[in-house]
């Protein structure tokens, strides 16, 4: 009797994990601080401390799940956070520039496109979605690195390069 081997997935094309800056560590810990200072004086020691330790599992908690969401590109198919793609499906890919992707977020945007934004990453890649039983016209993902997306994007669809937008 012959089972079918499982092959393992191979190393995806592109992975980020959308983790918010170190500015925004700085920034929790220095509220976490001033916390402490405001309650450590009107209250008992302890519970200054409880209270500021609460707070500061908040501010981490708060950060970690802000910044959870993954973008992959691997065996066939587009990862952004909780949603998935395969290639087949998409089409035109387009890295964007920090103002190209602020007016496709705003001015030009669809009500009905994915997306996947983060205030600290400027720019962006639009991915079109050419299923027509999708209604959604495109996702649009914020990344550090817009032109690497794009190219692992192009490369799994098949599609001759990337435009860049700007």
């Amino acid at each position: 009797m012959h089972h079918p081997v499982d092959t393992p997935p191979g190393p995806p094309a592109y992975s980020e994990r959308l983790g918010v800056p170190l500015r925004w560590w700085v920034q929790g810990f220095m509220f976490t601080a001033s916390l402490w200072l405001a309650v450590v004086v009107a209250l008992p020691g302890a519970l200054a401390w409880g209270i500021t330790a609460v707070v500061a599992l908040l501010v981490v908690g708060a950060f970690i799940a802000y910044g959870a969401p993954q973008i992959t590109v691997a065996d066939g198919t587009l990862t952004a956070g909780r949603a998935r793609i395969e290639a087949r499906h998409l089409g035109r890919v387009t890295a964007l520039d920090a103002e190209e992707t602020r007016l496709t977020a705003g001015r030009h945007a669809d009500v009905r496109a994915y997306l996947l934004l983060r205030p600290y990453l400027k720019r962006s890649v639009k991915v079109e979605v050419v299923d027509p039983a999708d209604p959604t016209p495109y996702w649009l993902l914020s990344t550090r690195h817009p032109d690497q997306l794009a190219s692992a994007l192009s490369a799994l669809t098949g599609l001759n390069g990337a435009s860049q937008a700007g």
